[in-house]
């Protein structure tokens, strides 16, 4: 079953200013035998401003080879001012609530569901992992069940907001007036307890969007706190290698259902509901590559260099899957 459509919210549930009809999604890739299997909960980065195409689909079909049942999240973002605060948070909540409830029904281990986030999508599921405890949901048939992930992946995920308080990540989230609270809650690292899910972190070593002292920061926290972890970082490489293989490099099963609400909030503009000039809306489309093809962002030098590192890089999805067969099964 690929390509069923999960709306996570009841519309009196959801509110956010620039969501203009959207509510957000979980599209799922299914095995249709009778076969059990764990879950995978993709969530895409895209530093809180779009939930990018390239770290959905692709990553999902590759998930859903090597086993699991898989949902990808069209989260809650912010592409032009209007603070998040913990909208996105409490989208990724519900959505693991509600793969539980639907374990029997979506042949799934209750007690296997993984979060495997990047970026800013890396950030979120660090997010719910540390502060699960939190998030309480309005429908008690969902508050009732557990919210923690069994184990994350995070990839090149953002996790601090010291020394980080104007990247577009917690821009995205806080606005421009940021509350210290509001920062220190945010930084991830400082709320590791020994309740955290096991982690795997993955990363490349010169990623110049998100330094990888973020990925040190958060594999050391799980370490102080006797968290079970995996920690990889590869020698070469850029931030955004997804699930870095021939697919993603080349652009490949990149369906833009994750960017269903900036189509959602561009059509609002265009027709005048909104408080942005009319002009914004196409910009919104253009940038994003839905009503004309991106343009290639690398030399071909460039790329013929990512495809080299591939064969390293593209090692983390494997060694992902080997590492939770053993860690999923030693925390049961």
């Amino acid at each position: 079953m690929i390509g069923q459509r999960v709306e996570i919210w009841r519309q009196e549930e959801y509110f956010y200013a620039d969501a203009y009809d959207f509510i957000p999604i979980m599209v799922t890739y299914i095995h249709e035998d009778e076969q059990t299997r764990p879950a995978m909960l993709v969530v895409p980065g895209g530093a809180y401003r779009y939930a990018s195409p390239s770290e959905g689909d692709v990553v999902a079909r590759w998930f859903y080879k090597a086993g699991y049942n898989v949902f990808v999240l069209a989260y809650t973002v912010n592409y032009l001012e209007e603070p998040l605060g913990r909208q996105p948070l409490n989208d990724i909540s519900r959505a693991v609530r509600i793969i539980r409830k639907r374990a029997e029904a979506c042949r799934i281990d209750p007690n296997r569901v993984v979060v495997c986030g990047f970026s800013a999508g890396g950030h979120l599921s660090a997010s719910l992992c540390v502060h699960y405890k939190d998030i309480r949901d309005c429908r008690p048939e969902y508050d009732e069940i557990s919210n923690r992930p069994d184990a994350a992946i995070l990839g090149y995920p953002v996790i601090t907001a010291k020394d980080y308080e104007e990247s577009e990540s917690f821009q995205a989230l806080l606005g421009k007036e940021q509350q210290e609270a509001d920062l220190e809650y945010m930084s991830l690292e400082k709320h590791v307890t020994e309740d955290t899910p096991p982690c795997f972190i993955w990363q490349t070593a010169p990623d110049g969007t998100v330094p990888v002292l973020h990925s040190y920061l958060f594999a050391e926290a799980c370490r102080n706190a006797g968290i079970k972890y995996a920690h990889h970082v590869f020698s070469d490489g850029v931030h955004g290698m997804s699930i870095a293989n021939e697919d993603w490099l080349e652009g490949r099963n990149r369906d833009p259902y994750t960017l269903e609400q900036l189509v959602k909030l561009a059509e609002a503009i265009k027709a005048g509901k909104t408080k942005y000039p009319e002009e914004t809306g196409e910009a919104i489309l253009e940038e994003q590559g839905i009503t004309k093809p991106r343009p290639e962002k690398r030399t071909p030098e460039e790329k013929e260099h990512l495809r080299r590192i591939l064969d390293e890089v593209g090692m983390w999805p494997e060694m992902a899957v080997t590492w939770l067969e053993r860690i999923l099964e030693e925390e049961e």
